[in-house]
């Protein structure tokens, strides 16, 4: 009987690859009691009219509620396999201590009318007696909160303060225990942290979390009706029963303890403010530190620098200090000078001590342990990627070194100077292309100087609300030489200025300045014979103008598994030197943008990752310089693919070339990633795990061309054009850095003829040869550094 591939995937590899990870995924008992019953599994089903999201959020919680006596600890080995040491004897009498603890949860959680049901099984397995522990839990009820009321007042002291109380009151619209939502004990919790810090941040430095409490009010306000009749009275319980069961709601009011410490109240000022910056020893002594009278000193109003070797000014400390002399303690305020402080890079520790003097003032004593000023580093870069037509198998090797001082001029200024060195080999020359290709691909040299000035020097009245503004002066040359190619030599400057507000973080060019020189090779020129678009893209020239970039990190308040990241980065140039000068051929005129967006939900042992990123370059001139264009394939990005060879559009033009060159750049580019990633297990402490993903996307031009008109974008034809590669992964994590081996298929190319790209099962290939004779990998391997995202 004659089989195709179709019917040989359905009928004979995906039973066996299903029965395969049957075979996996079991649990390997290790010392189980003999000829005794042991607990082999644990199960929690909860019924109740509550959304999906909470019972699953309840049962994976209510799991680690289990007795010890009553729990299969289970340690995942390696993908599906399981092992289980040491189980626990079964006895039904332990199974009281686990219900108890399980519902003390459920309270804590708003749930006080649960209702309990015990089950298990034996499975007889290989002489083993195996008991499979469930319990059936009916939620009940959840209690509603009915009212919300503060009184933050001691009446026990003479005259009465409202000032705590009228703070309170302010805020109250930002409590977070609201009417008519479900009662919690973490709900409580929550609000009475709020409160603690919104006092602390009005110079209540000593109020704690002793000196207020939440006063619950269970109490059915029927019962306070004087009844005298028995049966009246049993008739008003069963009915204040009935709704307690069926509607329960509690009171809740945040109070202030009355009698205590009276210092608790008492709003604290900002006195003077020491800093110690060249201290040695991490294991200091903060009383004798400040009780040693041989630091030099030097004081600048209410703030003082004592020193031994090198004093540094006061104007970097100053401005990271958020604390001024009279304003009220903030604490706040106080935690992120610490932070800014040690953001610097100076100091590798910074810690600040609050010291009361006298009735109502705080002295702040600020302890600097200084990072090594100078330090010299060296790493190396390894990549591979198994490429497509023009640059088969690549190999990158490069070698980094690096400069760093960490102190210019005593302002606390970060100098970096960097060297870099890199190739590409092609170690695949045989069936890379039709052309034969020499060994060394590429060859990069980089050298850079940056400043990085702890301020903004700039007038305080831009954009002065930012926080932990730093100014960076960049300045960098290189050389790139693609072998019979072309050689790029440029020479790059620019003026940054950064700062951050919250979570968003912002950073401005201006200017931003890039020179470039062009040289092509004979075989670059070869290659404009036949297409002469592509020298558009390898002039001479300029970028002058300015860029801007603003991304955002935040976790979702309502889900604290989910992470999201957003960029948003706008490029120009040519528009703004050109009013100035005139219209000049030299410099390069185009406006890009680019924006991604990442998400992370995170699960108890697993995460799913998803990337959507999109950028575009709008230019009059024929084409953008290469320098600026898109490109993708390679570890990071469209991992079916070798680095430069996906696109452009659905374009056949690279495929027909004899000519040996086939990078592929582009001025719009849209890709779609998402991941699944799993943890394997751990060998010898390091953690081993894999990932399932899948890329999709591509690069066109935006400008279209009667010779190549499907390397341009066209909306009508998106279905045709984007690729889309699978596969998955081993990642090794060291912890410091993570190693990533991805196997990725061309699932759909645009650059295949047939079946509109898709992979066809009826005709399944590891390999294809192209139109100019060239056989192809539809399969990559790729070796990166970190996730790719």
């Amino acid at each position: 009987m004659f089989l195709n591939s179709k019917t040989v995937f359905f009928t004979r590899v995906l039973p066996a690859f299903c029965f395969a990870l049957l075979l996996t995924a079991c649990t390997i008992v290790r010392n189980p009691p003999k000829n005794q019953p042991f607990v082999f599994r644990n199960k929690v089903t909860l019924k109740g009219n509550v959304t999906k999201d909470e019972k699953i959020r309840l049962s994976e919680e209510l799991n680690n509620y289990w007795d010890d006596s009553m729990k299969a600890n289970r340690v995942q080995q390696l993908g599906f396999i399981y092992k289980l040491r040491n189980p626990p004897v079964f006895d039904t009498n332990n199974l009281a201590r686990s219900k108890s603890y399980m519902n003390a949860y459920l309270n804590s959680q708003g749930y006080y009318y649960a209702s309990f049901i015990p089950s298990h099984h034996f499975d007889t397995i290989k002489a083993q007696i195996r008991a499979n522990v469930a319990y059936t839990i009916s939620l009940g009820k959840s209690i509603m909160i009915d009212t919300v009321a503060y009184n933050m007042l001691d009446t026990t002291k003479q005259p009465i303060d409202s000032t705590l109380q009228k703070i309170t009151m302010l805020q109250a619209k930002y409590g977070l225990i609201k009417k008519g939502n479900p009662y919690t004990k973490q709900i409580i919790n929550s609000e009475l942290d709020r409160l603690l810090n919104l006092y602390h941040q009005n110079g209540y430095y000593k109020f704690t979390r002793e000196d207020m409490y939440a006063l619950v009010d269970t109490l059915d306000s029927r019962f306070l009706k004087l009844v005298l009749d028995p049966l009246e009275q049993a008739q008003l319980i069963a009915a204040a029963d009935k709704k307690r069961r069926e509607n329960p709601t509690w009171g809740i009011t945040i109070m202030q303890r009355m009698g205590r410490d009276s210092s608790a109240t008492q709003q604290f000022h900002i006195g003077n403010i020491y800093y110690y910056p060249d201290l040695k020893d991490a294991y200091y002594n903060p009383d004798t530190i400040i009780n040693n009278k041989s630091y030099k000193s030097a004081t600048q109003k209410e703030m003082t620098i004592f020193y031994r070797d090198e004093r540094i000014h006061f104007r970097p400390l100053r401005e990271h200090t958020f604390l001024r002399n009279g304003d009220l303690y903030n604490e706040d305020l106080y935690y992120k000078s610490v932070s800014r402080l040690s953001q610097i890079g100076t100091w590798k520790q910074v810690d600040i001590k609050p010291s009361i003097r006298g009735k109502d003032s705080i002295d702040l004593y600020v302890f600097m342990i200084p990072e090594k000023k100078q330090g010299y580093t060296i790493n190396q870069e390894f990549s591979k990627n198994t490429g497509d037509i023009g640059s088969g198998n690549l190999l990158g090797l490069a070698t980094n070194l690096s400069y760093k001082n960490r102190n210019v001029g005593r302002q606390a200024i970060q100098s970096l100077t960097s060297l870099r060195f890199g190739v590409e080999l092609n170690i695949d020359k045989k069936t890379a292309t039709a052309a034969k290709q020499p060994l060394l691909q590429t060859t990069q040299v980089n050298l850079s100087q940056t400043y990085i000035f702890p301020r903004w020097v700039l007038p305080k009245t831009i954009l002065n609300t930012l926080d932990n503004k730093r100014s960076l002066f960049n300045v960098a040359g290189s050389y790139t030489d693609r072998k019979t190619l072309y050689q790029l030599r440029s020479f790059v400057t620019s003026i940054g200025f950064e700062g951050i507000k919250g979570n968003n973080t912002y950073l401005f060019k201006l200017p931003n300045i890039e020179l470039y020189k062009v040289d092509t090779l004979p075989g670059l020129d070869t290659l404009f014979k036949s297409n002469p678009f592509l020298r558009n893209s390898f002039k001479d020239g300029q970028v002058v103008g300015i860029s801007f970039l603003w991304n955002k990190t935040f976790t979702s308040k309502r889900n604290p598994s989910k992470n999201h990241y957003i960029r948003f980065g706008y490029e120009e140039s040519g528009w703004g030197i050109n009013q100035i000068i005139g219209p000049t051929s030299h410099v390069f005129e185009y406006n890009k943008l680019e924006g991604e967006y990442r998400y992370i939900k995170n699960y108890r042992k697993t995460e799913l990752a998803t990337r959507f990123f999109t950028g575009v370059g709008l230019h009059s001139s024929p084409s953008m310089p290469v320098f600026k264009q898109y490109f993708m394939g390679g570890p990071n990005s469209m991992r079916a693919w070798g680095l430069r060879q996906l696109g452009l559009g659905s374009s056949q033009a690279s495929d027909t070339t004899t000519g040996g060159y086939t990078d592929r750049f582009g001025d719009f580019t849209m890709e779609a990633n998402v991941e699944y990633r799993f943890p394997l297990g751990t060998l010898a402490g390091i953690k081993i795990g894999s990932a399932l993903y899948s890329d999709m996307g591509n690069v066109w031009n935006i400008n279209k061309q009667a010779a190549d008109p499907n390397a341009s974008f066209d909306i009508k034809r998106l279905d045709k054009d984007l690729a889309i590669g699978v596969g998955t992964g081993i990642r090794v994590d060291f912890s410091y850095f993570l190693i990533r081996v991805d196997f990725a298929y061309k699932l759909k190319d645009p650059a295949r003829l047939g079946n509109n790209g898709w992979m066809d099962f009826d005709h399944f290939e590891w390999t294809s040869v192209r139109q100019n004779g060239v056989r192809i990998k539809n399969y990559a391997f790729q070796l990166g550094i970190g996730l790719p995202f």
